[in-house]
C-alpha cells in the first residue's frame, strides 16, 4: 500500500467504506454458504427488498458479488471469497484486542473484599 497514488488509495479506502456496514456484512455472512435472491435476503434479514438491493448492487459494484438475474429474480454470490479471509484476520484482530483489554482490566480491578465476620459480645 506504501507506494499506491492517491486515486489507488481512494479506490482502497472505497472498498473497505463498501466492508463498513453492518448489514453489508450480516448480507455477506448470509453468502457464505450459496447464492441468494434480493427477497430471500430481505426475508432473512427483515430489511427492505429495497434496501437489500441497494446493500447488494454497492458490494457488486466493488467486485465482491456477482449478480444473475433469473427470470425476474436477481441471485447474488459471493465473486471474491477472499473477502472473508479479511473479514476474518479483522475480526481475529478486534478478538485478541478486546482480549488484551479485558485482561488489563483485570489486572487493575480491586481485589474482592472479604466479608466482615462480627466480633461476638
Amino acid at each position: 500500500m506504501e507506494k499506491l497514488s492517491p486515486e489507488a488509495l481512494a479506490q482502497v479506502a472505497a472498498y473497505f467504506q463498501a466492508l463498513s456496514e453492518p448489514a453489508r456484512l450480516r448480507l455477506l455472512n448470509l453468502l457464505r454458504e450459496r447464492r441468494h435472491s434480493v427477497g430471500e435476503l430481505a426475508e432473512a434479514t427483515g430489511y427492505s427488498a429495497a434496501n437489500v438491493s441497494r446493500h447488494l448492487a454497492l458490494l457488486a459494484q466493488h467486485g465482491v458479488l456477482a449478480r444473475e438475474t433469473q427470470g425476474t429474480s436477481v441471485y447474488y454470490s459471493i465473486a471474491d471469497p477472499a473477502i472473508y479471509q479479511l473479514c476474518d484476520l479483522v475480526c481475529d484482530n478486534l478478538a485478541r484486542r478486546f482480549e488484551r483489554t479485558a485482561a488489563q482490566r483485570a489486572a487493575f480491578a480491586p481485589a474482592v473484599p472479604r466479608k466482615r465476620t462480627k466480633a461476638r459480645a
